[in-house]
């Protein structure tokens, strides 16, 4: 293995370290559950994000997430182009959603959805549901006012100034 690319395994290896170590100080501090994540671009951490969903009350508090905006935020784009998210856990579907509209290079994780389900996090309802039509899922949908929403697209349909995400 060429140096360069022991270079790389090696800072692979300490930025996933760091967002397991983050993910076990998370669970001892009380302020969430046992997940992390870091992103890194150039081969430095710009952000980091634990789980805080208990703390906060906010379901959508995830790691991932967290790291997502806070990485944004610093790089003032809300893309992050040539960057890599270090996650615990591979990520449940809100998040697997945000890290594709985010757009990164790659996505390392430690913990596999099947560990995640064996301690209570299990995920595998949702994947079902995103396979069913919305009038077939356990959580009732109901198309309503479809007309007079799509004057919002119409509008952006022909907005000349706007950015394209």
């Amino acid at each position: 293995m060429s140096n360069e690319r022991q270079t790389i395994n090696s800072e692979r290896q300490q930025f996933m370290r760091e967002a397991i170590r983050l993910s076990i100080e998370n669970v001892q501090s009380g302020t969430g559950g046992p997940f992390a994540a870091i992103v890194a671009k150039d081969g430095k951490i710009i952000a980091r994000g634990i789980n805080l969903v208990t703390s906060t009350n906010d379901p959508t508090a995830h790691a991932e997430i967290a790291a997502i905006r806070e990485a944004c935020k610093i790089l003032g784009t809300f893309q992050l182009d040539g960057c890599e998210i270090y996650t615990s856990c591979e990520p449940c579907p809100m998040c697997l959603g945000a890290i594709y509209w985010a757009r990164p290079e790659r996505v390392f994780y430690g913990n596999t959805k099947q560990d995640a389900a064996s301690i209570g996090f299990d995920d595998s309802f949702i994947y079902g549901e995103l396979l069913k039509p919305p009038t077939q899922r356990k959580l009732p949908m109901e198309q309503l006012l479809h007309n007079e929403a799509l004057a919002a697209f119409n509008e952006w349909n022909i907005k000349q100034d706007k950015v394209k995400y």
